[in-house]
């Protein structure tokens, strides 16, 4: 009876400390994907402050850009109210002409 019981008590022991190990071994396994994800997050955090920044540059630009076009246009006016028609003819050609050109920074 003795030696059936040793022998179950030893079977416990075994079983208890490989749980024990394996446990040891999860959590293990645990911190290191942790960490990386810890560290994936941090750099799409980033990632999405470097984007912000950019867009937010651009939209100063973009302003920038149209105060200029703005300021550009009332000179345009000014200059043809101060100078008149000279020639009818010629007018709704450079009319036309300076319709192009700002069409053509405005889709660059």
């Amino acid at each position: 009876m003795s030696r059936p019981m040793l022998l179950v008590f030893l079977l416990l022991i075994l079983i208890i400390t490989s749980q024990f190990e394996w446990k040891q071994q999860l959590v293990i396994d645990l911190d290191p994907s942790s960490s990386i994800s810890q560290k994936q997050q941090q750099i799409s955090q980033r990632e999405e402050a470097v984007k912000e920044k950019i867009i937010l540059s651009q939209e100063k630009n973009i302003q920038g850009l149209n105060e200029v076009i703005r300021s550009l246009q009332e000179q345009l006016k000014q200059c043809r109210n101060s100078k008149g028609t000279r020639n009818s003819s010629v007018s709704p050609l450079n009319d036309n002409v300076i319709e192009l050109e700002r069409q053509k920074i405005l889709e660059d």
